[in-house]
């Protein structure tokens, strides 16, 4: 079988796989809508007082759920995962030029002006140099 296929040109295989994919894209679809329908009726009514949704409003909500927060529990193409990949290590160089230029701009103050900027930092994110008693869990 694998040697017919590998034999038959690309044209002839896409229309052998084409209504299968098709078909398997909708079936995909009302297995969701479905599963999001059951779960919405059989929860949200006795729990909120909320009406029953239909199969289509339960398509919507699947649809603006993807839209809102991506993917249906996939992890994603690797071309997202390759662009991610490139943001983090920009973002990890940027982070750690911040820190180097901070390091380097408080080893040049003077003992007052660097209290001055541990005071303003206290007074900005409210932390403070007291000692507190730790409790156990």
């Amino acid at each position: 079988m694998n040697e017919r296929l590998a034999n038959m040109p690309k044209l002839t295989r896409l229309l052998l796989f084409a209504p299968l994919a098709i078909l398997g894209i909708f079936l995909f679809t009302f297995i969701g809508g479905q599963i999001v329908l059951h779960l919405w009726n059989w929860l949200l009514p006795p729990l909120f007082g909320i009406s029953q949704i239909t199969f289509w409003q339960a398509l919507g909500i699947l649809v603006l759920s993807r839209i809102l927060f991506g993917g249906f529990g996939m992890s994603g193409s690797q071309r997202s995962h390759s662009r991610r990949g490139v943001s983090d290590r920009v973002a990890d160089r940027v982070a750690d030029r911040v820190a180097e230029r901070m390091d380097e701009r408080y080893e040049n103050m003077s003992p007052e002006e660097r209290e001055r900027f541990r005071q303003r930092v206290r007074e900005r994110w409210g932390a403070d140099d007291t000692p507190r008693e730790t409790r156990p869990l």
